[in-house]
């Protein structure tokens, strides 16, 4: 490890920070009558689901790290840590992120991993802890692994990854509306993140950033926030349940049921493994540019507006 690399494990103050601005947020929405709304039981789940992906993120790790110093060890150089290097790690790793995201939500193995954070239907920072069980089965941690390639230090990448996970945590609310316009253009905000987790057709399958919205821009997926359009939050298809195995598990159990169907075709199954979701071989079930299409055909008014010019 370079000498000067400070030995930092962000989670160990992140999870009080959190508690204190979830306080803060439900005092916050009492006091001004607007801003988000709380449900017991939505928000027990969400941070229940938070607490079992903490500990088994933690167990995992463990491999995830060997894997990462594995291939440290093969980068020809090994890069100093300093100010500079510091700077290139976090912004290479939030490009990275955004194609993670993006595989989370066009492979359905992914989704199978990521639909945990969206299965509330409330957006509120509780929302931000509803994470994924299963993050290291979807594979997209190889993603990551050319930073290593690179030369980055392992801890680095592990205190860059930390610090875009805390960031993302503020921006999973209702309370705060529009950021200054040049905070807007650049990073990822409340508005441009409800976008994401919202199941209106134009919302849909847009706005994957985890700290600079920039990357959204570059490849076409960043749609606004329209007043016209306020988000509804949840899947296309609502759990209706806080029962947290069943959140976890839902996906995994509709993958499993459906690519064991008889008389299906060897691709068929691959597809309903890997294929975007909502994928289906007969046509009763509608992926997102479907689901696009159809809002589209029932209001033709609306082509070419932001999320829907396809």
């Amino acid at each position: 490890m370079p000498e000067n690399l400070p030995d930092i494990d962000v989670s160990t103050w992140a999870g009080p920070l959190y508690i204190v601005l979830i306080l803060i947020e439900i005092i916050a929405i009492k006091l001004r009558g607007k801003g988000g709304q709380y449900e017991a039981k939505d928000a027990a789940a969400s941070m229940f689901m938070g607490a079992g992906s903490a500990m088994v993120n933690a167990a995992y790790g463990v491999i995830t790290a060997a894997i990462f110093i594995f291939a440290y060890n093969l980068a020809p150089l090994k890069l100093p840590f300093n100010l500079w290097t510091f700077l290139a790690a976090f912004i290479l790793w939030d490009f990275a992120y955004y194609w993670v995201h993006r595989y989370y939500h066009r492979s359905r193995w992914g989704w199978a991993a990521h639909v945990i954070h969206h299965s509330s239907q409330h957006y509120n920072l509780t929302t931000a802890l509803r994470q994924s069980w299963t993050g290291f089965w979807s594979g997209a941690f190889v993603l990551y692994i050319p930073l290593a390639l690179l030369g980055f230090h392992p801890a680095l990448i592990a205190l860059v990854g930390g610090l875009n996970l805390i960031y993302q945590f503020w921006f999973h609310t209702e309370f705060i509306d529009k950021c200054p316009k040049w905070f807007e253009a650049i990073m990822n905000t409340p508005s441009h993140h409800r976008v994401h987790h919202a199941k209106n057709p134009r919302y849909l399958d847009a706005n994957y950033a985890g700290v600079f919205i920039i990357w959204d821009k570059m490849f076409k997926t960043f749609v606004p926030e329209l007043k016209s359009d306020s988000p509804d939050y949840g899947l296309v298809n609502d759990l209706g349940t806080y029962n947290p195995l069943r959140i976890f598990s839902h996906e995994y159990v509709g993958v499993f049921k459906d690519l064991t169907q008889p008389d299906l075709r060897w691709s068929d199954r691959f597809k309903y493994i890997f294929a975007p979701p909502g994928w289906c071989h007969d046509g009763s079930r509608l992926s997102s540019q479907q689901i696009k299409q159809e809002y589209l055909q029932k209001h033709p008014e609306q082509q070419g507006t932001p999320g829907l010019n396809i």
